[in-house]
């Protein structure tokens, strides 16, 4: 067993911005000729996520009303009272969506579906500099 590490790296606007990824994840495992593996994508901190989507701007709108909905940036949250920051909402979407996501390689390609694009989705409340860790195994 072997593995590869690489990165994606991302400049997000801050809460809400979405970017698809999906076409810096497939050039890692191309560049590096897998033709069969695992590709684990991780974002390291606890304000951001990674997570499969259709990636158009009706449904960026949509997961953007969902996420305000069931946790709204304004509400009173503990997490304020700590560290005298506006952040807590930013940190309870990230753990909701989760930090990482593994995608199957077959024959040089992930294995995602026709409308199934990977995403960052920045959470933090400010714009931010993301480095993603792309990790295949491969044997």
């Amino acid at each position: 067993m072997a593995t590869i590490t690489e990165y994606i790296t991302v400049a997000t606007k801050g809460q809400g911005d979405i970017i698809d990824i999906t076409m810096d994840a497939q050039a890692i495992v191309t560049n590096n000729t897998i033709n069969n593996g695992l590709l684990c994508l991780f974002v390291p901190g606890s304000t951001a996520a990674i997570t499969t989507i259709e990636y158009e701007p009706g449904l960026q709108k949509d997961i953007n009303i969902f996420l305000e909905t069931i946790i709204p940036r304004n509400a009173h949250y503990h997490h304020h009272d700590t560290w005298h920051d506006d952040n807590g909402s930013s940190h309870l979407r990230a753990a909701m969506i989760g930090a990482s996501i593994t995608v199957p390689i077959v024959q040089g390609k992930l294995t995602l579906g026709t409308w199934q694009q990977i995403v960052l989705i920045e959470c933090d409340t400010r714009k931010r500099d993301r480095k993603i860790v792309a990790q295949i195994v491969y044997s």
